[in-house]
Order: structure tokens, then sequence, then C-alpha cells
């Protein structure tokens, strides 16, 4: 093994069982021996070499490039050890954060989402297959965090209890006018018509997005109350009572976070109600994972409180609730994870072996992130004057209980997905 590497791996696993073999076949254990037991082998000096020197972004290529392998627990299993022996006083702040603190100095070089860059960034992520979503999501197609009332709750139900939980906050009631930014495949837009009669506009960037949710609003018979449409939430004159975001804001980046606040305070009504719904960190300010930039959000960055209530407050809107959802992210993802994996083979005819190793990364490092880094959601509910919300939460619950008597029980967890032709995602950068 590269003596760069050990040094590093000894210094820095002092809590775990982790055996690593190097590309010389020799292994080596590191830890106390406690928890599960994890494996890894590395099969080239240049992956040795490459994480030794710059392991954000190195370890997860080597791990989809086929140089790292894990032979005995799995990917989540060895960023458990990894996560647990970081901290302040470890190595990690010695070894990385020279280089993740570049990478925070450019972080603004690296989010300027233009309107025609916003696009190509969506199209990057979103408009990969959408028999490969269907491998893992919901049968409603959420991709973003679902609202685990109950621990035992599926996948399904959640998902359904998160949507309830939005329009209880959106204070949502028969007629309104909703804005849905970055609506997704449309399930969220779909269920306020449904049950609330809205008249929803969806905005989305993503053309497999745009035409699935349009697809599903004349499936229903919805199509004279919900309309999606491919405009960038920029452009948009129209105003609205109610506007939702979920899971979009994560793709603004940190020199747009003004445009979108002033934005939105002109787009809703005085009387009117958003919720923003976003990944956040309960941390300081930092840089995107390298990883995640590259190969999964590119344009993407997850902001702290500290960096956007202060836009909020010039922005002509008031923050009239906040509510943290810790865990919640990672349950979802647990999920997602498991699905992905019972589908991988399919997965691996739609697109190949690399995709699938890039995406089991993805799904298992975010899920860490959740569970033992400080990755979190954040909903917060917006107006325009201190008037316009119910003075306690209560309404909110007594709202959810409401719907939930009408939702009845959730769909049940889809069938595996049948065979189509394969396909291949481009590399980052092409």
């Amino acid at each position: 093994m590269n003596i760069l590497l050990q040094r590093i791996i000894e210094r820095l696993v002092r809590i775990g069982n982790l055996t690593v073999t190097g590309a010389n076949g020799a292994s080596r254990r590191f830890g106390d021996g406690s928890g599960q037991h994890v494996h890894i082998v590395l099969r080239t000096r240049k992956a040795e070499l490459a994480i030794g020197l710059d392991p954000m972004l190195a370890l997860p290529e080597a791990f989809m490039d086929g140089d790292l392998d894990v032979i005995e627990g799995d990917i989540l299993g060895f960023l458990h050890i990894a996560y647990q022996n970081m901290g302040p006083s470890g190595v990690e702040a010695a070894w990385t954060r020279a280089v993740e603190g570049l990478r925070h100095a450019f972080r603004r070089m690296q989010q300027l989402n233009t309107t025609g860059r916003s696009r190509r960034n969506v199209q990057r992520h979103y408009d990969l297959s959408g028999e490969m979503y269907k491998l893992f999501l919901d049968t409603d197609m959420q991709y973003s965090c679902a609202y685990f009332e109950r621990p035992d709750m599926t996948l399904e139900e959640a998902q359904l209890a998160k949507k309830r939980h939005l329009a209880a906050k959106l204070c949502m009631k028969p007629g309104l006018s909703v804005l849905d930014i970055g609506c997704g495949w449309g399930g969220l837009g779909l269920y306020m018509a449904r049950n609330f009669e809205a008249d929803v506009l969806g905005v989305t960037l993503s053309t497999e997005q745009h035409a699935v949710a349009t697809e599903r609003a004349h499936a229903e018979g919805l199509q004279n109350h919900v309309h999606f449409e491919l405009r960038d939430y920029r452009h948009l004159t129209e105003r609205f009572d109610r506007i939702v975001s979920v899971g979009m804001f994560e793709h603004v980046g940190v020199n747009h976070y003004r445009t979108f606040f002033e934005k939105c305070a002109t787009l809703l009504k005085p009387d009117g109600v958003m919720v923003l719904h976003s990944i956040g960190r309960s941390g300081p300010p930092c840089a995107t994972n390298a990883f995640i930039r590259k190969y999964i959000f590119p344009g993407g960055y997850i902001p702290a409180l500290s960096e956007i209530l202060p836009i909020i407050e010039k922005s002509g809107l008031m923050v009239s609730d906040v509510e943290i959802l810790r865990l919640h992210y990672a349950e979802t993802l647990k999920n997602w994870r498991e699905r992905f994996m019972a589908n991988r083979e399919r997965a691996k005819e739609i697109y190949d072996e690399r995709f699938c190793r890039m995406w089991e990364f993805y799904l298992a490092g975010s899920e860490a992130s959740f569970r033992w880094q400080d990755m979190m959601v954040f909903q917060i509910q917006l107006t325009r004057r201190n008037d316009i919300v119910p003075l306690t939460r209560d309404y909110i619950g007594k709202c959810e209980k409401a719907l939930a008597m009408r939702d009845g029980p959730a769909a049940p967890q889809p069938e595996k997905a049948g065979k189509r032709p394969k396909r291949r995602i481009s590399e980052a950068g092409e």
C-alpha cells in the first residue's frame, strides 16, 4: 500500500474495524475492532496515490472505476467508519482542509447558474431514463425527502405524509392559485389540484419531467387545473396565492439567492404563503462535495441557514415558521438505496456497470451525510405580512389529520420495471 495513504489511514481510523488490502496484495487492519468489519481492496497504485491526495473525489471515482471494491460489508459501512473518526482534531483537518478550503474559495465560480447553464445542469441529472428513477422512487415519483410520521412507515406512506405536511403549512383551501417551482414529475402539483381544486402552474427545466408530469395531468383529467411548463422561474410574471418549492433550491447557487427570494416576493400575492423545502447544513457554509458536483449535481450547493436568512430579510418576505427535518432524509435514502440495489441488474441494462457503481456511492454517501455528518432538511414558511398564518402551529396537525382521512392508504410499492434498450450516461463535462 502507498505509504502516504497507509499513514493517513493509521492516523484517521482509531474507532471501528477496517481492513485494507493494497494493490500489492498486502492487508492491514485499522481501528479498535469495534463494530461491523469492513474490508476494502485497492486494485491499483494509481488509485492509492489519488485517494491519498484528494480522498473526497478520488475515493468515489476509484469505486466507480472498480479500482476500489468492498469485499466484506458495504460502502455505507465503510463511510460510517470514516465519518465517525473525522473531527476538528483528527487527521481530516490537516489532510483535507487545505483542498476543501480551495474548493470553498472558488465555489461562486462553480455556481454561476445562468438560465442556459441551469438548464444544462438540470438535464445532466433529471433527464436520465424515467424508468431508472422508477426502480427506486415511490409510486408517485417523489425525488425529495419524505416525512416519516412513524418509524414503520413505508416510503409510499412517508411521501404522501410529506405532501400533506406541505399542504398544511401552505394553509391550502379550495380554489387557490399555486406555483410549484421545480415541479419534478408533477406529484405535488397533482395532489394540490386533486385535493383542493387548486389552479397549479408547475415549472421545470427538465424535458423528461415535463413530459411525464403533463402526461399524468391528462391521464387524471386534471389538465384544466394543472399546467406544467418548461420555464425558468426567473422569467415568470404572474402572481400566486401560494408558492411551493421542494428540492429545487439546492440548484439555485449562492450567487443567485437574492434573485430567487426577490423574485418570489414579487410573484407572491400580499396575502399569500410560500413554503421552501430544501436540503441544508447544520454547520457553517462549506463547498459542495467534489464527487457530487462533478458527477451528480453540477452547479448545486447545499446552504447553511446563515447564508439565506439574511437575504430573506431584505427580500420583502417574512419568515413565519422554520422546521428542521433531521433523520427523515436518511430514512428516505435508505429506502431508495435498498430499492436501487434490489433492481441493480435492470439499472445496469439501462446504463452500465460504472453508472450503477456511481449511483450506489451517491445514495450511500448521501445517506451517510444525513446520518453522521451535518446534512439536514429545512422547511421555511414565508409570508409578506405577519398576520397571514394562524397564531400557533396547531393548524398544521389538524390539517394533516383531515387530509389523512381523505387520502386513505398510500399506493403499494411498485413492481420491478420491464426491459428497455440500454442507454449510457456521459461523464462530467462531456
